[in-house]
């Protein structure tokens, strides 16, 4: 894992520094390599990396972020890269605070002996996450059908939204996430990922456009394309 994190960063480093697209700031980080803190392994879900960073022009910005590889053959793929802690300025220095929501898996830290015989919350959100990583392209965009206008529209993953629902009527789950429009800066996009375990696996069965942005007073808003009323959740912890 030590070996593959250090290819990643030399294949995406510049004039010295490891250069990340943080999509939740939507700018490019130019981080200094410090240590890789920990690595964490989930049978069947791979590897995870919290790799220490500062700022290439601020040392006392510091920045975990996580690197997710899947084995494939003999090859570790990398899958994603999310920052888990940014910085936030304290007086004259940085601490490092916790990014929400917390990415999923992060989660099973939280969990107790035998709560794993349930569908937890953090087995819905890795179903999405493995998704999206399997079905966006070269540029990591996620490319989307617009149901109403027919247009086919890039978007750069977010952020998931936590709590996970469960609908009572038929135990499909769903969850919320944001997507912005590449190439905007301001155009997001509400995506919404209903997931069933019919066949005794977590699977994205729709993803349907929930909330498009559109222009009030020169201000980019989200405007709903439909609904929940009528239909009865429950949390899924």
């Amino acid at each position: 894992m030590n070996q593959r994190v250090q290819e990643v960063l030399n294949e995406r480093s510049k004039d010295g520094a490891f250069v990340f697209h943080d999509p939740k700031l939507n700018a490019d980080l130019n981080l200094i390599f410090e240590k890789i803190k920990i690595v964490r392994g989930m049978t069947g879900y791979g590897w995870f990396a919290n790799v220490i960073f500062h700022d290439k022009g601020e040392p006392k910005k510091q920045y975990a972020i996580d690197f997710w590889f899947k084995p494939e053959g003999e090859e570790l793929k990398l899958m994603d890269i999310r920052v888990q802690k940014g910085p936030k300025r304290d007086g004259d220095s940085y601490t490092m605070i916790t990014r929400l929501p917390v990415a999923w898996w992060w989660l099973p830290v939280q969990e107790h002996p035998g709560d794993m015989e349930v569908t937890r919350a953090w087995h819905v959100m890795s179903a999405i996450h493995n998704y999206i990583a399997a079905n966006k392209d070269k540029d990591g965009m996620l490319e989307l059908k617009d149901d109403k206008t027919g247009e086919t529209i890039p978007l750069e993953f977010v952020e998931m939204h936590q709590p996970i629902r469960r609908l009572k009527k038929d135990g499909q789950y769903f969850a919320c996430t944001d997507f912005r429009k590449k190439g905007s800066q301001d155009e997001y996009y509400d995506v919404d990922f209903w997931i069933d375990e019919k066949t005794g696996k977590l699977k994205v069965e729709n993803v349907k456009i929930h909330k498009v942005p559109v222009q009030e007073d020169g201000i980019w808003v989200q405007e709903p394309r439909y609904t929940f009323e009528g239909m009865d959740f429950e949390v899924t912890q």
